[in-house]
């Protein structure tokens, strides 16, 4: 996964993570890594507790004897849900930054002292490990770009065990990119800073947006390097290897019960335990009793609707969970069944984005040729991922139990919650009324006809004078145009990305040998191009007086019907003062002024890269308060600093500069 900028010319809110299993912490034995003598021993992580229950519940294969190396070596792992694993050590690991909120969930305090760094960077790295920690990798399958890859598994990611809580709480620990497994296929299973940054700093972003999501303890980097080829270009070069410590309840996703399929029918590939069905009951029992209790005790006498009822819920979850990162502007990038969380949240985060100027149509993974998990795409991904869990479940729940589930709680849930979080989005607190779906859909066109940025927006529309006359409506309305897209936005962002004589040998071929041209499956990308050359030869002959003036009509015609819409709201209520008060409440509670932009993720790591750690944590601190009314949110004045190379200084809360545009991620 790679952000960087592109050469010239280059083509609550929401239910937050929750402990869902309890436990009793219990002193478990001391863990060494392969080769090393003694451990040293923790002072500030010594509390932590583990008691690995996953490893006793689930089959767990033992590494074949061989050489050195051998436990690592790719292979299928049949017969088991996780193997054991070792972290290979980095060469002088060095903390880049530590995320206390999600730290706290272990029950740790700040860090004591510095002495506390050098700590967390020798156990966070997988340089060391706690007394009690089993590294495994887990195994699990996975459809990926809507075809079956086969087996997958943790090829950069390992199971440290899980941390029991003075409170009862259970938390799994995961090292991402300690080293290779048998699931590293031809990789080396190392993570680079860049991909690492992005990562750690957008799990936390996540969390405090109230959005579900897994989280990330620490970002741990090292002298020791691999290479990359960033763009897949033929130019590859040396970067550091860097570990993040992540943190949920679990890590078992929709394609761990993908590893029983049989030989799928596009591609030829199966699961590495085809016929173990046994392991499949036993990997839903361990499931549904660990983190879905209730449901357990509620249908402990039949399995079917234990099952049916496990499903129902991960459906509303799933469905819950998309619905707000529509919300928020969130593009995964990257939605294969692998990268699907069991409990409703959000996992794996790669090449992900927030939208900067409204496109439904955006593609934040520039491998993403086909535009298969474009942001608009994104609940209907979803469905179709929960879809392929309900076939991975059979027998145990019949597909056709399974669909019909689906088809029930899906879509409704999905249209429930967003409509839900959209009202309060605009400030509606009164009344709930049918048409308010068609006026979210009218915003959301005004948005994308005039380019205007999805945050900024929703945090301006907090600001609209209510009253018809007011004398801030001006003011309101040129803050507005502000947030549009200027014409050179515009046409950096509709410039066409191929030569235009490949163009036309695309549209000769598509007229000339149609099978062939449908074969090549470039048929989205021509329909994209040609859109681009079509709004660029329309950019041309427009001035900017023109567009803003069509920018203008276009929002006086939405406010309008806002204006109408909140003078409804106002009517139910019997204090306008009061109610005046509550619109404003929300509308802040629920709007962020700041969102993990590409941009400030990529000013992070080119900091830190030459070595200076801090603008991550200053975007991490900033990313703990994204919402106006919260204690303690760091005013624009305090989050405008010199935040990246060449000396660029500007607020987080701005429209990205146009250098943005110019960000290639895959």
């Amino acid at each position: 996964m790679a952000a960087h900028r592109a050469a010239p010319g280059a083509s609550l809110a929401a239910a937050r993570l929750l402990p869902l299993s309890r436990c009793s912490p219990s002193p478990a034995p001391r863990s060494t890594l392969s080769g090393a003598a003694m451990e040293p021993a923790p002072r500030w992580l010594a509390g932590l507790r583990f008691d690995n229950r996953a490893l006793r519940a689930l089959p767990v294969e033992t590494p074949p004897p061989g050489p050195e190396g051998a436990p690592s070596a790719p292979r299928p792992v049949p017969g088991a849900c996780f193997t054991r694993v070792q972290p290979t050590p980095l060469r002088q690991p060095r903390l880049v930054a530590l995320s206390e909120p999600a730290l706290a969930l272990l029950g740790l305090g700040a860090p004591p002292a510095r002495e506390a760094e050098a700590e967390a960077a020798l156990f966070f790295s997988g340089n060391a490990l706690l007394p009690g920690a089993e590294p495994a990798a887990h195994c699990y399958c996975g459809h990926q770009f809507g075809q079956f890859a086969g087996q997958l598994g943790d090829g950069a990611a390992m199971y440290l065990g899980e941390v029991c809580t003075a409170t009862g709480e259970r938390w799994e620990l995961q090292l991402k990119g300690a080293g290779p497994t048998p699931f590293s296929r031809q990789a080396d299973g190392r993570k680079v800073l860049r991909s690492s940054i992005r990562e750690f700093l957008c799990s936390e972003a996540m969390f405090h947006l109230g959005v579900p999501t897994t989280r990330a303890g620490a970002c741990v980097t090292s002298e020791s390097t691999v290479v990359r080829d960033v763009f897949y270009d033929g130019n590859p070069k040396y970067e550091q290897c860097t570990v993040v410590l992540r943190v949920a309840s679990t890590f078992i996703r929709f394609g761990s019960f993908e590893i029983f399929k049989s030989a799928d029918e596009h591609t030829g590939r199966a699961g590495p335990s085809v016929g173990r069905n046994d392991i499949r009951v036993q990997l839903l029992d361990y499931v549904i009793s660990s983190f879905y209790p209730e449901i357990q005790a509620a249908h402990a006498s039949d399995s079917v609707q234990r099952n049916a009822a496990f499903f129902r819920e991960v459906t509303q979850r799933t469905a819950r969970m998309v619905a707000e990162w529509q919300c928020v502007g969130f593009c995964h990038g990257v939605l294969n069944t692998d990268n699907m969380s069991i409990l409703g949240l959000t996992i794996d985060y790669g090449p992900f984005g927030f939208l900067d100027r409204y496109d439904p149509d955006h593609v934040c993974n520039a491998s993403d040729n086909t535009g298969r998990y474009a942001y608009s795409k994104q609940p209907e991904v979803c469905r179709w991922n929960l879809r392929k869990l309900a076939e991975a479940l059979q027998p145990e729940l019949p597909l056709e139990l399974g669909e019909a589930i689906l088809a029930e709680e899906f879509d409704a849930e999905f249209q429930r919650h967003y409509l839900q979080k959209m009202r309060r989005k605009l400030g509606l607190v009164q009344v709930e009324l049918e048409e308010d779906g068609a006026l979210v859909s009218k915003l959301l066109e005004t948005m994308h006809l005039t380019g205007a940025d999805f945050t900024n927006t929703f945090s301006l529309l907090s600001s609209f004078p209510v009253e018809l006359e007011s004398p801030g409506l001006a003011e309101f309305l040129a803050r507005l145009m502000e947030q549009c897209a200027s014409l050179e936005e515009l046409r950096l962002a509709f410039r066409p990305q191929m030569d235009p004589r490949q163009l036309s040998m695309m549209l000769m071929l598509a007229q000339s040998n149609p099978q062939l041209f449908a074969l090549m499956g470039t048929r989205a990308g021509i329909a994209r191009e040609l859109e681009r050359v079509e709004q660029q030869s329309r950019l041309e002959q427009l001035s900017a007086a023109e567009l803003q003036s069509r920018n203008q009509g276009h929002w006086a015609d939405w406010l309008q019907a806002y204006r109408a819409r909140l003078d409804k709201d106002l009517e139910g209520a019997g204090d306008a003062a009061a109610w005046q008060a509550e619109h404003v409440r929300v509308m802040h509670a629920n709007n962020p002024k700041y969102v993990l932009r590409n941009y400030i993720a990529q000013n992070a790591i080119e900091a830190a890269e030459r070595g200076d750690f801090s603008e991550v944590r200053r975007v991490l601190k900033l990313l703990e308060t994204p919402y106006h009314c919260e204690a303690g949110a760091a005013t624009d004045a305090e989050a405008t600093e010199a935040n990246g190379a060449d000396g660029r200084q500007r607020s987080y809360s701005s429209k990205p500069p146009l250098w943005a545009a110019e960000l290639c991620v895959t």
